[in-house]
């Protein structure tokens, strides 16, 4: 992976704008602590008068300009644009852990939606300032060659067991024709692998223990290996198959390539753009704590008055004679 996706630290920012803003209206306690209550507006003043009130309304503005240059630029987001642009974020993280962040800060699926189709509405406002060249990628390419390699990778599954006659025993069985997934089921302890016959999937270097490691990738496709200790236990393991490592060229890794100097150039041109749309936009604020927010902008320099005329030439000296 070249990047870590920048779009959940857009979806954290703006969780604070969602909770402040949730907060907000209405009034009413909130809650009490031994029958001394805080009231709503109690609570709204202190959130008021802090940093994160100022941070929350340039944030709200921001999402307002974003939305009236969508409309007015006529900018079309479909739900199939949103849904993409989510489904990619998501593949950047193991199963389940997109979600949980989004529980973490506070964020509904309608939420991300709006979200994501800012983002795509900016994309495409600075989209004509992005220019990648052939040139580009073929050096970015060599600086960075090695992370596009592909390395030596396995696939394998083991029987995970805590002492060593068992393990003894079910590599005997295994040897004289034992089926591999029907003795996972029923003698390994490894919760993870167990129920699925002890299949582990595919794994580089670095991802096992040590002794795992070294045992499974000595090992040649089909073999079964004799018991090996870990800190976990005895294993038996036997690999399936094996993926030899696989030098990148730049055919291979051109998508990548455009995809993370695409990012890298949107990351310099999109707060150009939002600081051009502020600059044009007339921000009026009313209450004065936030007057420095967005102070109004300077009244243009007094025009010059017509130039006054250029002194008259003083006669040349006569010549002597």
């Amino acid at each position: 992976m070249l990047h870590i996706h920048r779009s959940l630290a857009a979806l954290a920012a703006t969780a604070l704008c969602i909770s402040l803003a949730a907060c907000a209206g209405g009034g009413g306690d909130v809650m009490s602590v031994n029958n001394q209550k805080i009231t709503r507006a109690e609570l709204d003043r202190k959130l008021e008068a802090g940093a994160a009130a100022k941070q929350t309304l340039n944030q709200m503005v921001q999402q307002a300009l974003i939305d009236q240059y969508g409309k007015d630029a006529h900018v079309d987001v479909s739900v199939t644009d949103v849904d993409k642009k989510e489904a990619e974020i998501k593949s950047k993280y193991p199963p389940g852990q997109f979600e949980q962040i989004l529980i973490q800060q506070g964020l509904t699926e309608t939420d991300v939606q709006n979200i994501l189709r800012q983002q795509i509405i900016l994309e495409r406002a600075v989209a004509p300032q992005v220019h990648v060249s052939d040139a580009d990628i073929k050096t970015y390419f060599t600086q960075h060659h090695a992370q596009f390699d592909t390395p030596e990778r396995i696939r394998a599954r083991h029987i995970l067991v805590a002492d060593p006659k068992t393990a003894d025993l079910i590599e005997t069985k295994l040897k004289s024709g034992g089926n591999f997934a029907d003795l996972a089921k029923q003698y390994s302890t490894d919760p993870s692998s167990k129920d699925k016959g002890g299949e582990l999937g595919f794994f580089g270097r670095g991802t096992m223990v040590p002794a795992f490691q070294n045992a499974a990738f000595a090992m040649s496709a089909g073999q079964i290996s004799a018991p090996v200790h870990s800190p976990f236990g005895y294993h038996v393991i036997q690999v399936e198959e094996i993926q030899p490592a696989k030098a990148a060229t730049v055919a291979s890794a051109h998508d990548q390539i455009v995809a993370a100097l695409t990012q890298q150039q949107q990351a310099q041109q999109i707060p150009v753009f939002l600081q051009q749309l502020k600059g044009k936009a007339n921000i009026v604020v009313y209450d004065n704590r936030y007057k420095d927010l967005f102070p109004p902008p300077l009244p243009p320099p007094p025009s010059a008055g017509p130039a006054a005329p250029a002194p008259p030439a003083a006669p040349a000296p006569a010549a002597s004679k």
